[in-house]
C-alpha cells in the first residue's frame, strides 16, 4: 500500500480527474498528502479534451506551467464517442508528451487505466494504426468499415492497442532507461459513469456479468479499489515493476484465460 510518508511531497497528474476511477485516486493520493494537478473536460485544475490535438497540447502546456512533476496516471477514457480518440491517442499524447518533464523526477512514474475489454478480439488494422500513430486512418477505418465493429469494438482495440503501446515502450532507453517505470492497469467492470450504461438495463448488466465474471470482490468494483493498484505503481516503493498489464478485475482475466499464457 502506498503511504502518507511516501506520497507526501510528491506531484500527481491525473487525467480523468473528475469521476470514476480518475476522482478515487485523486482523492486516494490527495488523503496520503500528495498534491494533484487534476485533468478533466471541467471541475478540475487543467480542462481539457484529449479527444483533440488541440486539447492535448493545451493540457501540456498547463501542466507544465504548474510542474515540476513526479508521475502521470493517465486515466482519461470511457465514453460512447472519440473511443479512438481520448482512449488510445489521448493518453499516449498524454504521457509521451509529459515524459521529459516527468524525466526530471527523482522517482518519475507513469501508469495508464486499461480495461478488460482489451481481452476481446480487436480489428488488428485499427490497433496498427495506432501503434503507427495515424489517427486520422485509425479512425476512418472504425467510423466507416462494418467489419471493425463500431464504437463497442472501438474501445477494446483502442484498450488492446494501448497494452501492446506499454509493453512495446516501457523497456525502451527514453522510458526504463531514463528510470521511468510505465505500467497499465486494466480495469474490470467498475462502478462508475462511463460504465452507467450497462447498469441500466437488467439484461445488459446479466449479459456483461456473465461474459465476464468477477468472482473476487463481486460486480461491479468499487473506483477505489483499482485506484488502490494505481497509486501503489506510481509511487517510489515501485523500483522494479514496469511494462506490465496489471489486471484489477476480481479474477475476470483470470476466469477467462486460466493458464493460457503459461502453457
Amino acid at each position: 500500500m502506498t503511504s502518507q510518508a511516501e506520497t507526501g511531497g510528491r506531484t500527481y497528474v491525473v487525467t480523468g480527474s473528475a469521476s470514476g476511477i480518475g476522482a478515487a485516486t485523486a482523492e486516494l493520493l490527495r488523503s496520503r498528502g500528495a498534491t494533484v494537478i487534476g485533468c478533466d473536460l471541467e471541475n478540475a485544475e487543467v480542462q481539457a479534451d484529449l479527444a483533440t490535438p488541440h486539447g492535448r497540447r493545451s493540457l501540456v502546456e498547463q501542466v507544465s506551467e504548474l510542474g515540476p512533476i513526479d508521475a502521470v496516471l493517465a486515466i482519461a477514457g470511457g465514453g460512447k464517442t472519440g473511443m479512438l480518440e481520448t482512449n488510445y491517442f489521448g493518453a499516449v499524447a498524454t504521457l509521451s508528451s509529459l515524459r521529459p518533464l516527468l524525466a526530471q523526477s527523482p522517482s518519475p512514474r507513469a501508469v495508464v487505466v486499461s480495461s478488460t475489454s482489451s481481452l476481446a478480439p480487436a480489428d488488428e488494422r485499427i490497433m496498427q494504426a495506432c501503434l503507427d500513430g495515424d489517427e486520422a486512418a485509425a479512425v476512418a477505418l472504425l467510423a466507416n468499415d462494418p467489419a471493425a465493429g463500431g464504437a463497442t469494438a472501438g474501445y477494446g482495440a483502442a484498450k488492446r492497442a494501448l497494452n501492446r503501446w506499454v509493453r512495446t515502450s516501457a523497456p525502451t532507453p527514453e522510458w526504463a532507461g531514463a528510470g521511468i517505470a510505465l505500467n497499465a492497469v486494466a480495469s474490470g467492470v467498475v462502478d462508475t459513469p462511463a460504465a452507467a450504461w450497462i447498469f441500466a438495463d437488467d439484461n445488459i448488466r446479466r449479459a456483461v456479468e456473465t461474459a465476464a465474471p468477477q468472482p473476487f470482490g463481486g460486480f461491479p468494483g468499487r473506483p477505489e479499489w483499482v485506484a488502490e493498484v494505481i497509486c501503489w505503481l506510481a509511487g517510489e516503493s515501485n523500483r522494479f515493476v514496469t511494462g506490465q498489464i496489471i489486471f484489477a478485475d476480481g479474477g475476470s482475466e483470470a476466469a477467462a484465460l486460466g493458464d493460457h499464457h503459461w502453457r
